[in-house]
């Protein structure tokens, strides 16, 4: 971890030679030279950090130049956001944002073309599942021409995000479809509403899961085989009794880190050398995260490519581990993906093994 840090240092080490004319730049609200003498000399130094970070700008008030720093959506690198902003140092004209805030709805207004995106063309209702009722699953309303499906929920999304805020659009909804005025089916919510509505289902899930922790038990592993639609073998080994877990959903954020490796000469599957290394990388990731009290679900291997799974009540220790192990296996093609499913729908196909 402290490498990461040492990085976060040197990153604002060299904002401070650059402030004062970056500050001449934001303060003069030039969009050209705001991309060239601003944008394009930030980019490069904080992709040294982490790929991911996207920004934006503009005087805070009369004095104050502001920068945030956004994930635009992608949970995973929420952490590194946080973690650098916080680190920035304290500067009488600068503020630096993490994430994108919430905003007024009164000041949310957002144009498309011939599209309008306010709090006068947005409505919304929910959808209570009978079999995943910790489930927040919206339809929002688009009343206007919603014919071009694509370009409404794209402003739909871009309002929200600027409505509720980054990180709470981002993980205070499950799943959310996006439907013209003609096609809603229960009585329309006006969007004012959202927050309450969604600050309220929140606190009724985190008093229902607060104190929910999966006791230390003998975990249970199967081993599964299949055969993939080119042939190719795949071999699983999961956890089966903890995919029948009755509080999955005060687990809800689900991670898959993926490693893929050459399996050419060996039917898809790992050779001796990287079953070995994929391993001790794995069992080495269990212990890190078993620590910060996420859960292993198991791994599947297949046609070249090896995933582990794990559960959590967060999202952030996981991303942090997860980028230590990319940095530190560049011999394999390293990838990592988060997101939130509090019914562990993802494992579908391993839940009916149970």
């Amino acid at each position: 971890m402290e490498q990461t840090q040492l990085d976060y240092k040197d990153f604002w080490d060299w904002f401070l030679t650059e402030e004062k004319s970056f500050y001449q730049v934001v303060k003069n609200g030039d969009q050209e030279a705001i991309e060239k003498d601003f944008f394009d000399k930030i980019a490069p130094k904080l992709s040294q950090i982490n790929e991911g970070y996207y920004f934006l700008t503009g005087m805070s008030d009369d004095s104050t130049a502001e920068l945030v720093l956004t994930a635009d959506g992608e949970i995973r690198n929420v952490v590194f956001i946080e973690e650098l902003i916080h680190a920035a140092p304290k500067l009488d004209h600068w503020k630096f944002t993490a994430l994108k805030p919430a905003m007024d709805i009164k000041d949310v207004n957002v144009t498309m073309g011939e599209y309008k995106f306010t709090k006068d063309h947005i409505f919304f209702y929910s959808n209570e599942q009978e079999n995943y009722p910790d489930e927040i699953d919206l339809v929002f309303v688009y009343d206007g021409n919603a014919e071009n499906k694509d370009a409404v929920t794209t402003g739909v999304c871009i309002f929200l995000d600027n409505f509720l805020g980054e990180l709470n659009f981002a993980t205070q909804i499950d799943t959310f479809a996006v439907v013209g005025r003609d096609q809603a089916e229960k009585e329309l919510v006006p969007i004012e509403k959202l927050k309450d509505f969604l600050s309220w289902r929140e606190r009724e899930f985190t008093e229902k899961y607060r104190s929910v922790k999966r006791e230390d038990v003998d975990e249970q592993f199967s081993i599964l085989r299949a055969t993939l639609g080119n042939e190719k073998p795949l071999i699983a080994c999961m956890n089966l009794p903890l995919l029948n877990y009755d509080a999955k959903a005060s687990y809800p954020w689900i991670s898959v880190l993926k490693f893929h490796y050459n399996g050419d000469n060996n039917d898809g599957l790992p050779e001796k050398e990287d079953f070995e290394k994929l391993g001790e990388i794995e069992d080495k990731a269990i212990e890190d995260l078993k620590e910060k009290g996420y859960l292993y679900i198991g791994r599947e291997t297949a046609d070249n490519i090896k995933e582990s799974y794990f559960a959590g009540k967060d999202f952030r220790e996981v991303s942090k581990v997860f980028k230590t192990i990319k940095d530190n296996t560049p011999e394999y093609n390293t990838s990592f993906r988060i997101f939130k499913d509090k019914y562990w729908q993802y494992f579908k196909y391993y839940n009916n093994a149970v």
